[in-house]
């Protein structure tokens, strides 16, 4: 008899009883109860803390403000899927001159990413509580590697896409996509405690949460 075989007989022998799985209590907390305004606010501190730029606008001023975060890109990335309306801001040329489209089908080669200057994405859900905003690969939001590669990102946060806590949150994305948790740049500390920014993704992030 091989090892496989005898764990696989051992897993079979102690299942042959069929027990149930016992019920888990969910009594944790399922909503936060504040209202949009304070869930907007405790956003913006906690992505603050994390020192992420943040800008809270009105809809109808997100695209001025994304033209004004890529004024010095020399490229930018965005997934096909995002919202035309957000880069009507752009200059015209200049913009189409400066963009480049990714998509599953299309995607832009790693190399290629390593040298775009930014990326702008939407987002799925945002945690108000942990600062944290939740990419789960939709077509607004693209793939993973074109939030993780460039040393820019620009994420629009609608403010109805925020929730209170984790568990209200969950509820609102489908749990079998790819999911990507942002909190703050990325940044992480060598063993002297010295704060080092970019490592593991972008090394600035620029969240406009849009009333």
């Amino acid at each position: 008899m091989s090892a496989r075989d005898d764990i696989l007989g051992r897993i079979r022998s102690a299942l042959r009883d069929g027990p149930e799985a016992p019920q888990i209590p969910r009594k944790y907390r399922a909503t936060s109860g504040l209202d949009q305004a304070a869930l907007i606010e405790l956003l913006v501190d906690r992505l603050i803390d994390y020192k992420a730029h943040v800008s809270v606008v009105d809809a109808v001023e997100v695209p001025t403000r994304i033209a004004e975060l890529l004024a010095d890109a020399k490229c930018y990335v965005v997934p096909t899927g995002l919202d035309a309306g957000w880069l009507a801001g752009l200059d015209h040329e200049t913009g189409d001159r400066r963009r480049r489209l990714d998509s599953p089908a299309a995607p832009l080669p790693v190399a290629e990413l390593d040298g775009i200057d930014a990326v702008v994405t939407g987002s799925a859900v945002a945690v108000a509580e942990t600062g944290t905003i939740i990419l789960d690969g939709s077509p607004n939001q693209g793939r993973r590697a074109i939030s993780l590669v460039p040393d820019h990102h620009i994420c629009v946060v609608k403010a109805a896409d925020i929730a209170g806590i984790l568990p209200d949150a969950l509820r609102r994305i489908n749990g079998t996509r790819p999911l990507t948790m942002i909190s703050g740049p990325s940044a992480t500390s060598d063993i002297e405690l010295e704060r080092v920014e970019g490592v593991h993704g972008p090394r600035k992030l620029d969240v406009i949460i849009a009333r």
